[in-house]
């Protein structure tokens, strides 16, 4: 017992990003001089459920809107955002295909990261020969994140701290960052992209570019939500990496891994590093950190100066962050 302020917070998929900001926030505030997020989850088996049943889940008023513009199909998640997916294609022309080269991507990226959940390679024809979760998006389970165990922590301080403490060699600056909950007209909208969160996730990551005085093509690595391939692609034009439904171009030219424009999700992403929800965002913060040190070993981006990391929490949150090697 320390007696020291303790926050729980609880943000569905983004909790772990939730609480960093809430850290940062105490030592822009001068409430502290060093701050701990954690975050930590152990799931049950299966899809996603919910704890509580005497009250209304979060993530109901964007299912029951969701539900207008696309026939239900449990579970719910991978029916959400594999349905957002579908969209994309019919509006903009992207494939099935672009999605199983994101989830080969991943899964090949994972195989240097100690830390992944999986670590073998798909090919794309083992992606599509999988289990089938959502058939009318052609969504099979290599798709999307697992079930995962698992926790991560980031220690948050002030210059003053890192100065005194002489850590300025090992220390990583948060240059901007920005939580964005859901935007006014979400469930008006008519838009699945906007349901799962592709409309927060722009504002914020413009906030951020704003905040940092930078573009996404100063940003060398990313680490953004996945939770399902379809979103890593929405994820690509919330960005800015490109313009509105043009995201399947940047997987046709590869220029989401090494040798690209950009490396996105070094560490595997959510679908094959895992997804242990509350765990996720400071997994995501923990990846960046170590690339920005140059202690990534095998899959380090060469001369990583700037990194972005995007995590969604439906029902709805999302927390955006760049960092950059602090400087003296």
């Amino acid at each position: 017992m320390t007696a020291i302020p303790v926050f729980n917070v609880n943000s569905n998929c983004s909790t772990g990003s939730s609480a960093l900001f809430l850290a940062a926030q105490a030592i822009r505030g001068g409430i502290a001089d060093c701050t701990l997020a954690i975050g930590f989850e152990k799931m049950a088996p299966g899809s996603l459920g919910s704890t509580y049943n005497d009250r209304e889940q979060p993530m109901q008023r964007h299912m029951m809107a969701m539900a207008a513009l696309r026939d239900f199909h449990f579970p719910p998640a991978p029916w959400m955002f594999g349905a957002a997916g579908l969209e994309h294609n019919e509006r903009y022309g992207s494939t099935v295909d672009h999605f199983v080269k994101i989830a080969v991507k991943n899964h090949r990226h994972s195989m240097s990261n100690p830390y992944s959940q999986f670590r073998e390679p798909y090919t794309e024809e083992q992606i599509k020969a999988d289990k089938m979760i959502y058939p009318a998006a052609q969504l099979t389970r290599s798709m999307c994140s697992p079930t995962s165990d698992g926790s991560a922590a980031a220690i948050v301080a002030s210059e003053r701290f890192v100065a005194d403490n002489d850590l300025h060699a090992r220390a990583v600056e948060i240059v901007g960052q920005a939580l964005v909950t859901d935007v006014p007209g979400t469930f008006d909208s008519n838009s699945m992209a906007t349901l799962v969160g592709v409309a927060m996730s722009r504002k914020a990551a413009q906030r951020v570019y704003q905040q940092a005085q930078i573009s996404p093509d100063d940003v060398d690595v990313i680490e953004l939500h996945d939770c399902f391939a379809p979103n890593e692609l929405l994820t690509y034009e919330a960005l800015g990496l490109c313009g509105e439904g043009e995201g399947h171009k940047l997987v046709d030219a590869n220029d989401t891994t090494y040798g690209g424009r950009w490396v996105v999700n070094p560490s595997g992403g959510l679908i094959s590093k895992g997804h242990p929800l509350g765990a996720t965002g400071l997994a995501q913060c923990a990846e960046l950190t170590w690339q920005l040190r140059g202690h990534a070993a095998e899959r380090q981006v060469q001369n990583a100066k700037v990194a972005l990391q995007h995590n969604i929490g439906l029902g709805g949150t999302v927390v955006v962050t760049a960092y950059r090697p602090a400087q003296r």
